[in-house]
């Protein structure tokens, strides 16, 4: 069996694009995106008159003429996560005016993409494949029943997944981060949502783990260390980095030694480390810049090999 596994799209057009066309360009068996898999921010496009257009991308005012130019930046800014929308001045003041508007905005187009990137998946991968998605901790609950009713794809949480014979069970939480993001909680509550995974199963010989949250001090969670306005910290020119992963998760993996540990969350730490018997890896992400980053992992009578692999 081959899986391909990618995470962290973070709303990015090209790159889910690009993860509908991995599994048949690397013979996957399996095509997995797990994780945060929605964008960070809707940008605004405003149509004052005819033919002039702006946009503000990261406080600076863009100008447009022409139509295609329009076009051109709503396609850039979806292949960058972003989730573009054409709008008067009077429909962004009431956007503003109205508690709750916004959110409501910005659900309902993350839903929108989220069904569009479904469809897409069941369009261009082989028949044969299994799709798995699930979210991430910076997704919101809303794509949850769009993931979990769709007919051609597999929503892997909260149940034991028969993977080509090998058992797959996922958590989508991370431990407590600066962001205060939907689904994180303290090391310790993660603990019990992992341990409530492993009592799916009765055996962890060929169990696979599709956890966001790498192991702590693995080599798969170093990022930046933070200051307390969330500014990097550094020493002298050079950034501070440091583990940031679960202790929960490292500590599952020592306790019950399962075959395959799956994970993302840090985009920075792209890798693949042993602990134990079990192999970890981390496709990492660069979705900003539309690349595609992925293992290939191959099961072989329970022997687990892997490569990195890019798009």
């Amino acid at each position: 069996m081959r899986i391909f596994l990618a995470c962290d799209p973070h709303g990015s057009q090209q790159t889910w694009e690009k993860m509908c066309q991995a599994p048949k360009i690397f013979k996957a068996d399996v095509a997995m995106m797990c994780g945060d898999l929605t964008g960070k921010a809707i940008m605004p496009i405003i149509q004052e008159k005819e033919n002039q257009w702006y946009a503000q991308p990261y406080g600076k005012r863009k100008t447009f003429k022409k139509q295609k130019d329009v076009d051109r930046f709503f396609s850039f800014q979806k292949d960058a996560g972003f989730y573009p929308y054409i709008m008067t001045p009077d429909e962004l003041a009431a956007l503003r005016e109205k508690k709750g508007a916004i959110k409501e905005l910005f659900e309902k187009l993350m839903s929108e993409r989220m069904q569009e990137w479904l469809d897409m998946a069941a369009e261009r991968i082989p028949p044969d494949v299994d799709v798995i998605v699930n979210p991430g901790n910076d997704d919101s609950w809303v794509i949850d029943p769009i993931i979990e009713n769709h007919p051609r794809i597999i929503y892997p949480l909260k149940q034991v997944i028969d993977v080509h014979g090998y058992p797959l069970i996922s958590c989508e939480w991370v431990n407590s981060t600066p962001w205060d993001t939907e689904r994180e909680c303290p090391d310790e509550e993660l603990m019990e949502k992992l341990e409530e995974e492993f009592a799916r199963v009765d055996d962890y010989t060929n169990l696979l783990c599709n956890f966001h949250d790498p192991p702590f001090d693995s080599g798969l969670d170093t990022a930046p260390q933070l200051k307390d306005d969330h500014s990097i910290a550094k020493a002298g020119a050079f950034e501070i980095l440091g583990p940031v992963g679960s202790k929960s998760v490292r500590a599952v993996i020592e306790k019950y030694e399962p075959l395959l540990g799956m994970h993302g969350h840090i985009h920075e730490s792209v890798g693949f480390r042993n602990i134990g018997r079990t192999l970890c890896v981390n496709p990492g992400s660069e979705y900003r810049e539309g690349i595609l980053k992925g293992f290939l992992i191959n099961i072989d009578d329970g022997k687990v090999s892997a490569g990195r692999v890019e798009l």
